[in-house]
C-alpha cells in the first residue's frame, strides 16, 4: 500500500466518523458506557475536531509534503503504540502518524478509551482488508521495534526503563495555561470558556491556570462560565466540585465560584478537575518566559499565542509535548 492509498483510506474513515451509521452509532454509546466522562457531547466534538483538522486531503497532503515520506515502505517497523485515555480518541494522532508513514503498528489503548478506536480500526480493514497486518491490538506490548507511549509522569518511569533498549517516545503529563489582558472581547472569552471547560478541563489542552493582569475585573469572565454551569449536574465532575470546595472552604482559602469552576490564587501550573488557578502579572513578557522555560507546559492560550477556543482543536502540525511524531518513526 502506497502513501496515496492510505491518505485516501483516511479520508474515507473521516467520512464514516462523520456519518450516522448504526455501527459506529453503536461504539460511540459503548463508549460512553464503559466510561462516564465521555458524555455524547464532548465525543461529538472529539470526532468532529479530528475529522475537521486531521482528516481532510488536502490537509493530510500538506502535512506528509515536508517529511519526504517513502511512497512504500520496504520493510516497515512495527510501532508499539500505547494510548492515553483521558479524552475521547486522545491517541487518534499517534495512530495516524503510524499509519501514514507505513509502518506497522501494535495498539494497547487505554481501558478507558477503547470501544472508538478499535471499532475504527475495524471499520478500516472492512475498508481495506489489507490493513490487517497494519494495525492490530495487544495488551503485552513485545516484539516491537520501536515504542510510542503516553501515560502519567509515574508510569512514564517505567516505559524508560521497559523500552530504553529500543527507540521510544514517552509523553508524560502536561498542562496548559491562559493570558488574560482585560481587553478581550465577549466571543474571546466565550472561547476561552471552551478551552478551559471542554472534556470537563481533562485533557493536557485544557487550561489548568490563567495569568491576569493586577486589578483585572473579573465580571466579564465570570459571567462567560455560565456557558458551562450544566456540568454541575454530571455527577462524576459535582463529586470532584463538592470535594474541592470543602477543601477550599476548611483551609479558610479565598476562591470565586463561577459557572462549573472554582477560581482560586496560586502559583501552581496544574490545578485539580473543577478548580482553576490564576495569578497576577506585571509584565506579560514576564509571564511568558516562565512558561516557555516550563518543561510541563503544552500550550498558551491568548492574544498573540494559541487562539482563545482553540486549545481543543490541534492541527496535525501541533505534536503532544512538542515532539515531532513523525520526524520519531522516520529515525526509526
Amino acid at each position: 500500500m502506497n502513501l496515496k492509498q492510505r491518505i485516501h483510506l483516511l479520508v474515507q474513515l473521516g467520512d464514516y466518523m462523520l456519518s450516522g451509521d448504526p455501527p459506529w452509532q453503536t461504539a460511540k454509546e459503548r463508549a460512553h458506557a464503559e466510561n462516564g466522562w465521555f458524555i455524547p457531547e464532548f465525543i461529538h466534538v472529539a470526532i468532529t475536531n479530528i475529522v475537521d483538522a486531521y482528516l481532510k486531503r488536502d490537509k493530510l497532503e500538506a502535512w506528509v509534503s515536508s517529511y519526504h515520506l517513502q511512497a512504500e515502505v520496504p520493510i516497515p517497523k512495527n510501532i508499539g503504540l500505547i494510548m492515553a485515555g483521558n479524552i475521547p480518541l486522545v491517541g487518534f494522532h499517534d495512530f495516524l502518524s503510524v499509519f501514514v508513514s507505513g509502518h506497522r503498528q501494535t495498539v494497547k489503548p487505554s481501558a478507558k478509551d477503547s470501544a472508538l478506536i478499535r471499532h475504527l480500526v475495524e471499520h478500516l480493514h472492512s475498508l481495506e482488508p489489507s490493513t490487517r497486518h497494519l494495525v492490530c491490538f495487544a495488551e503485552m506490548m513485545k516484539g516491537c521495534d520501536a515504542y510510542i507511549a503516553t501515560g502519567s509522569n509515574n508510569s512514564s518511569r517505567y516505559f524508560e526503563y521497559y523500552f530504553a533498549k529500543y527507540p521510544h517516545l514517552i509523553r508524560r503529563n502536561r498542562s496548559s495555561a491562559g493570558i488574560l489582558t482585560g481587553n478581550e472581547t465577549e466571543n474571546e472569552l466565550a472561547g476561552f470558556t471552551d478551552d478551559l471547560c471542554l472534556y470537563f478541563g481533562l485533557g493536557c489542552r485544557n487550561v489548568s491556570k490563567m495569568y491576569v493582569p493586577r486589578n483585572y475585573d473579573f465580571t466579564p469572565f465570570l459571567a462567560a462560565l455560565s456557558k458551562y454551569v450544566w456540568q454541575l449536574d454530571h455527577h462524576k465532575y459535582r463529586n470532584n466540585y463538592d470535594y474541592q470546595l470543602a477543601v477550599l472552604l476548611l483551609n479558610n482559602t479565598y476562591f470565586m465560584a463561577a459557572g462549573p469552576l472554582l477560581i482560586t490564587q496560586s502559583a501552581l501550573l496544574n490545578s485539580p478537575i473543577s478548580v482553576l488557578n490564576f495569578e497576577y502579572y506585571e509584565h506579560e513578557d514576564d509571564v511568558l518566559s516562565v512558561l516557555k522555560a516550563d518543561e510541563g507546559l503544552q500550550c498558551i492560550i491568548g492574544q498573540n499565542q494559541t487562539p482563545f477556543g482553540l486549545a481543543q482543536r490541534p492541527t496535525l502540525t501541533d505534536y503532544a509535548d512538542g515532539a515531532d511524531t513523525l520526524q520519531f518513526l522516520q529515525r526509526c
